[in-house]
């Protein structure tokens, strides 16, 4: 068996490791224990490093060496913040302008967007989320919103359209593990979209 660590996806590694990521890579390591492979030493290492790890590549050198059934562990849709959180919601304005987020930036439990004769889009795929559950007030009159999640992030939509439009929804396969973003506010003589992305499309 190759002793060199697996050689992992860089586009899912970094990714933060999920509780069921874990639940998987126990399961593995309690075979490997029960087949003589790891002795109870190591395995009590190991199930320590388990529960310290924090990507999805941390995790899969605790199993890179071990001849176990396995798959690769599924890496979370989204990766969450560490550390300290801001309680201050995130006010976003476009005013006969236009407003974007996308890349690697932090999404707050509450964003609060205003398009007048504008737009705004927000893109989650890269970002980082502050809470399990994010609320993005959208209101927009005479101007646009859209909203590009992730696919797995359920999406509830709760606004309201007035000779306007307001369709943000989840993808067909929602992840439990996932992040849910609730979507208000008011779309007047504007419309308010979204669409999932699917892993691995730009």
């Amino acid at each position: 068996m190759e002793n060199s660590p697996m050689r992992r996806d860089s586009q899912t590694s970094h990714l933060r490791a999920s509780d069921s990521n874990r639940e998987q890579v126990a399961a593995l390591l309690g075979e490997a224990l029960s087949t003589g492979q790891l002795s109870h030493e190591e395995y009590s290492e190991r199930l320590d490093s388990l529960y310290q790890a924090k990507t999805v590549g941390e995790l899969e050198v605790l199993t890179h060496d071990l001849q176990v059934e396995r798959q690769r562990p599924a890496a979370s849709p989204v990766s969450y913040v560490s550390g300290a959180v801001s309680s201050e919601p995130e006010n976003v304005v476009a005013i006969f302008g236009g407003a974007d987020r996308r890349g690697r930036w932090r999404v707050r439990r509450q964003i609060k967007a205003l398009a007048v004769f504008g737009g705004v889009r927000f893109d989650l795929t890269d970002a980082e989320f502050e809470a399990r559950e994010v609320e993005i007030t959208i209101n927009a009159f005479f101007g646009g919103a859209e909203i590009v999640v992730p696919e797995g992030v359920e999406v509830r939509c709760q606004g309201v359209g007035i000779f306007g439009g307001f369709d943000v929804h989840s993808g067909p396969n929602v992840d439990p593990s996932a992040p849910v973003v609730v979507v208000k506010g008011l779309a007047l003589f504007g419309g308010v979209g979204g669409k999932v992305r699917r892993r691995g499309e730009r």
